[in-house]
């Protein structure tokens, strides 16, 4: 007898859409400042659905794409403003916050932001 297969729960949460938006806001970053490569909205939303099928979620593709291109939009704010060597550190803070052991303020101001840019 066949189990049936279940659909892995929908990504609904709004905690789960910022931590998504702040990932691809660190993946952007580390992708443009360590190897000279800025993704697109697609690509963005690709990482998006790799990282919530990892935990059983799911999201739109409409909503992915929506928040790869939020990620889009802060990433470009912040290279315009970030020197090369800020936007080296930054990246790295980033992507090493996304273990939840590591601890960085920088990390936790910038979730902050992201926050708020997913509320407006």
């Amino acid at each position: 007898m066949q189990r049936p297969q279940r659909q892995p729960p929908a990504a609904t949460d709004r905690g789960t859409r910022i931590a998504l938006l702040f990932a691809l806001l660190a993946q952007r970053l580390d992708s443009f400042y360590e190897h000279g490569r800025e993704l697109t909205p697609a690509q963005g939303a690709a990482l998006a659905a790799d990282w919530l099928a990892r935990s059983g979620r799911s999201l739109a593709q409409e909503e992915r794409l929506h928040l790869s291109r939020l990620s889009e939009d802060m990433a470009s704010t912040m290279r315009s403003t970030l020197s090369r060597e800020a936007g080296l550190f930054t990246a790295h803070e980033m992507m090493q916050a996304l273990d939840p052991n590591y601890h960085s303020e920088l990390a936790r101001t910038l979730m902050v932001e992201c926050e708020r840019l997913l509320d407006d």
